[in-house]
């Protein structure tokens, strides 16, 4: 697996996956019905923001996070950053492999902190692979977010320090 920047060219195989999973309606807080259009300009084109993909050996789109300033002008030190792993690429690590990059390219870009405004706190997945990069939970909203399979569930605010790299 190679993380690499993404270019327009790779939409056609972010799209796919990056649909599957906003219509499942379990981790983002997304329409389920977003079109992929709204899907492309929301992903690919925040102000400020950098998409990546996560590619197999021959090309394959395993993966794909965004990364992007949390806040424009005075909160714009603190970064946030969404990610997406296709369904066939679970448990392969391609989630931390995506996470641990994006750490370290906000810490080169001159983040000071990486926050998470909304994770669902049955995403089990993703809250043990926070944790075990050291964001903490600073408070959860609760009933903020409505699962299909749960009903309505806590989002929790994440946060992490960044060290300075060159």
């Amino acid at each position: 697996m190679r993380i690499r920047d993404a270019t327009a060219n790779d939409w056609d195989r972010i799209w796919p996956f990056l649909r599957g999973i906003v219509a499942a309606g379990e981790t983002y807080c997304w329409p389920v019905d977003t079109t992929e259009a709204a899907a492309r300009d929301w992903w690919m084109s925040k102000p400020g923001g950098r998409v990546f993909v996560a590619v197999d050996d021959v090309g394959g789109v395993l993966g794909t996070a965004e990364l992007h300033p949390n806040q424009p002008a005075t909160g714009s030190h603190v970064a946030n950053a969404g990610f997406m792993v296709a369904p066939a690429a679970g448990g392969q690590g391609v989630g931390r492999a995506l996470a641990t990059h994006v750490l370290d390219v906000a810490a080169r870009d001159g983040y000071r902190a990486m926050q998470f405004n909304a994770v669902v706190e049955t995403n089990t997945g993703a809250l043990a692979l926070w944790h075990s990069l050291g964001f903490r939970i600073l408070a959860t909203v609760p009933e903020a977010f409505s699962s299909p399979s749960h009903g309505l569930v806590g989002l929790h605010i994440m946060h992490r320090m960044l060290e300075p790299r060159v």
